[in-house]
């Protein structure tokens, strides 16, 4: 039986215009598909009732620790104090660096509360031991990349500022121990935390480089022979060597009122400066950051001595700091002229292209 032409047309169309349709379908993107990921949102600390109550909690403390500076109110005020700006700063690093919050400065409080009531000598060395660590690691945490000189004199000032509150806290406990052993103990402890944290901040070990490598090495061998040769000469130095360096030392004292400790001046403020700068562009940054606790941590410590007094101390700071930023303002215009960002507009280019994103200062890094 035979079909006609136009049937067999007929009869092919159907299936042709199927087949464009489906065509015309598979071109058509899919609406059902599930949109994609978005990027994961900063961590804050927390809610807003727990950030509320850490500053509360935070300015309690420092209302507490200047009325135990006036002599005002009972003689508790100071241990009260330090407890509560202990807290409050083990709250935020573990906020900070991704722990749990509310377990740490549980435990500082607890800590804090216990060596205030029953009033033990191991205890209140060992809450001011913690008290200064935490403020000096955190004061380092605390700070953001700055892509100029100017912002990165900007951050160190706050962390010194925040160093400074948990020096007011840690002699809020009244420590009954030897200088240099809390100073070499804060000193041993604070650089180990803070190495284990920025490990993970700085990519570990492999993301050193080369550079990177080489600032931890100069770091530690500067950190090392200056802690040595203080040792050194305080226990066996001759005559020759040891007294025309006291004789700077007595001339600062009497006419300045104040003596800067070298290891703020040359290794501590030097490496805060030129971490945040390089933060801004290298993830090293975080490394040669690690150092800045050699200045944060004394600052931390500047009320410990009981033969001091607080305008010494200030001085004492404040000299470390501007002298300090000299030291670190040649550091980083060494590093730039080392990368070929020669010349201020070179320079002003460089600051503009820094941009490494990096979380807020209150939000978990």
């Amino acid at each position: 039986m035979s079909t006609p032409r136009g049937g067999r047309r007929a009869a092919a169309r159907p299936s042709s215009r199927r087949g464009r349709t489906r065509a015309r379908r598979s071109e058509q993107p899919l609406t059902d598909a599930p949109p994609p990921p978005r990027p994961p949102r900063e961590r804050r600390w927390g809610g807003r009732t727990p950030r509320v109550l850490w500053l509360v909690v935070l300015l309690a403390g420092v209302v507490a620790l200047g009325c135990a500076v006036a002599d005002i109110g009972p003689a508790w005020l100071d241990g009260a104090g330090g407890t509560a700006v202990s807290s409050a700063y083990t709250w935020a690093l573990a906020a900070r660096t991704g722990g749990r919050p509310l377990v740490f400065a549980g435990l500082a409080a607890l800590m804090g509360v216990v060596t205030v009531v029953t009033d033990l000598e191991v205890l209140s060395g060992g809450a001011a031991v913690l008290t200064c660590v935490v403020s000096g690691v955190l004061a380092v945490m605390m700070t953001v990349p700055a892509a100029s000189y100017l912002l990165a004199v900007r951050e160190t000032l706050i962390a010194c500022c925040i160093a400074a509150v948990g020096a007011f806290a840690t002699v809020g406990f009244e420590p009954n121990a030897d200088r240099e052993r809390f100073e070499y103990l804060t000193l041993a402890v604070g650089f180990v935390l803070v190495l284990v944290l920025v490990f993970r901040l700085g990519a570990g070990l492999h993301g050193l480089g080369r550079r990177g490598l080489l600032v931890v090495v100069v770091g530690s061998l500067v950190l090392a022979l200056t802690i040595a040769y203080a040792e050194l000469l305080r226990r066996y130095g001759i005559a020759s060597v040891v007294e025309p360096a006291l004789d700077v030392v007595r001339w600062s004292r009497e006419n300045l009122r104040a003596f800067p400790r070298p290891i703020v001046v040359l290794l501590g403020i030097p490496a805060l400066v030129w971490g945040i700068h390089m933060r801004a562009r290298r993830r090293q940054g975080w490394w040669v950051c690690a150092f800045g606790v050699a200045a944060t941590l004394p600052v931390a410590q500047s009320l410990v001595n009981p033969q001091g007094s607080f305008v010494e101390a200030a001085l004492q700071t404040v000299y470390g700091i501007l002298l300090g930023l000299v030291v670190g303002y040649l550091v980083i215009r060494t590093d730039l002229a080392l990368t070929g960002s020669r010349g201020s507009r070179a320079r002003a280019e460089e600051a503009a292209a820094a941009h490494r994103p990096e979380p807020s200062r209150f939000r978990s890094l």
